[in-house]
């Protein structure tokens, strides 16, 4: 637990699995968002899923880990399109089993003052950090 809570955070979220369904792994980075060091990094399996379900499931993670440092802001940055667009409002939510999770996300939301939800590519130094955790998760290996 920490002694006091950071005003903003940053949030890069990324799930994934292999085969679409299949076992899927995720991984949440948390920076201070005024220098960007790393507060927390957690990557776990989660069973079997699907893509998509398994980048609601990291964004789920990562706000849960948000949790133990702030209850202002907090930007996630996700590499899926989906999510981002179905937080955001701008794409209809059609499928039950990713509203459910849409649903748990909006209630992990409560406890921050602000949730910003943006998109970023594949290339971003901070996603790949987390895929790359995410697949070492796979791997069994320990994630630090």
């Amino acid at each position: 637990m920490v002694a006091a809570y950071i005003d903003h955070v940053k949030l890069f979220a990324d799930g994934g699995c292999r085969g679409n369904p299949g076992p899927g792994a995720v991984a949440a980075l948390v920076l201070n968002a005024s220098d960007n060091v790393q507060l927390d990094f957690e990557a776990t399996c989660i069973g079997t899923t699907t893509n998509n379900r398994a980048e609601y499931s990291a964004v789920i993670q990562g706000l849960n880990v948000c949790a133990r440092h702030t209850r202002g802001r907090v930007t996630c940055y996700t590499d899926s399109q989906l999510v981002v667009n179905h937080m955001n409002g701008t794409w209809r939510l059609k499928d039950d089993a990713l509203r459910r999770l849409f649903l748990e996300a909006r209630q992990c939301e409560q406890v921050f003052r602000e949730v910003v939800y943006t998109h970023v590519s594949r290339d971003n130094l901070f996603i790949k950090r987390a895929d790359r955790a995410l697949n070492d998760a796979f791997e069994g290996k320990m994630i630090a």
